[in-house]
C-alpha cells in the first residue's frame, strides 16, 4: 500500500514491535485497549480475530483503524454496542490525536477495545466517553515514531572503509538505511529528504567527509521510521 504515490511525505505511527495494551475501569466495566501497527486492512482486522480468541469471554470487541500516509482508509465497528457509541468515538480518538499542537496525522494504527461488562449500564453518552477515553489514554502512553518518505542514496566504498564512514555519517546527522555487502565492497545507504536541494547538500557534505573519494547515487525512496522530535 505504501508503495503507491501519496501526497503525504510523513506521518506518525506506532513504533514497530509488540502490540501496546492499556486498561481502564469505568463503573465496574473493564475496557482493555490494544493498539497494533498495521499496513493493510487484513492486518488490522486480524487483530480483532486474535483478541476474540484470547478474550473469548468478553462482551464486546469494538474496533477502529486508520491506514495509509494520507489516512485514506478509515473503518470502525461497534460490535454490538448501540450504534455510534463505540467504533466512531474510537476512530475520532485516533484521527484527532495531536502529536504536536495542531498536527493530527496518526495512521497505520488498528485499535481494539475489549469490554467486560460490569453490570452497570453506562448509557449512550457514557459509552461514547468510555470508548474515546480508552483509546486516548492508550495513545498517551504508547511508543510513537515519525515515519517519513526519504530519498535513498547509495555510497559505494571498500569493505575496510565502510564502518568508519558509516559512523562518520551518523555523527554528521545523516539517517542511515541498512548497508549491503558484496564481493567487491559495501554499499552504504543514506536517507535524505526527497528534494533536490537537500540531496545536493548531502552530496557536498559527503565529499568533505571522504575528501572527494565517494559519491551519492539516488536509487529510490523508502518509508523510514525516525524518533519523534
Amino acid at each position: 500500500m505504501q508503495e503507491q504515490e501519496s501526497r503525504a511525505t510523513a506521518y506518525t505511527t506506532l513504533a514497530a514491535g509488540q502490540d501496546f495494551r492499556h486498561e481502564i475501569e469505568i463503573k465496574r466495566s473493564r475496557f482493555i485497549t490494544i493498539l497494533r501497527r498495521a499496513a493493510t486492512e487484513d492486518e488490522a482486522r486480524e487483530l480483532v480475530a486474535e483478541l476474540r480468541r484470547e478474550f473469548h469471554d468478553a462482551r464486546h470487541y469494538c474496533s477502529a483503524f486508520l491506514l495509509g500516509p494520507d489516512r485514506s482508509i478509515q473503518r470502525s465497528s461497534d460490535d454490538g454496542e448501540p450504534s455510534g457509541t463505540a467504533g466512531i468515538p474510537m476512530l475520532e480518538a485516533l484521527a484527532k490525536r495531536e502529536i504536536q499542537p495542531g498536527v493530527a496525522d496518526l495512521s497505520d494504527v488498528s485499535a481494539v477495545v475489549v469490554r467486560y461488562f460490569g453490570g452497570i449500564l453506562l448509557g449512550a453518552g457514557g459509552l461514547v466517553r468510555a470508548y474515546s477515553e480508552s483509546v486516548s489514554s492508550a495513545l498517551a502512553l504508547a511508543p510513537l515514531v515519525r515515519r517519513s518518505r526519504l530519498r535513498i542514496c547509495a555510497v559505494e566504498v571498500p569493505h575496510a572503509a565502510a564502518g568508519r564512514l558509516e559512523n562518520d555519517l551518523r555523527a554528521a546527522g545523516f539517517v542511515m538505511a541498512p548497508t549491503s555487502y558484496g564481493a567487491r565492497g559495501a554499499v552504504l545507504r543514506v536517507a535524505v529528504t526527497d528534494d533536490a536541494a537537500t540531496i545536493a547538500d548531502a552530496a557536498g557534505r559527503l565529499q568533505v567527509l571522504t575528501a572527494g573519494s565517494a559519491a551519492l547515487t539516488p536509487v529510490g525512496t523508502e518509508w523510514i521510521d525516525e524518533p519523534l522530535a
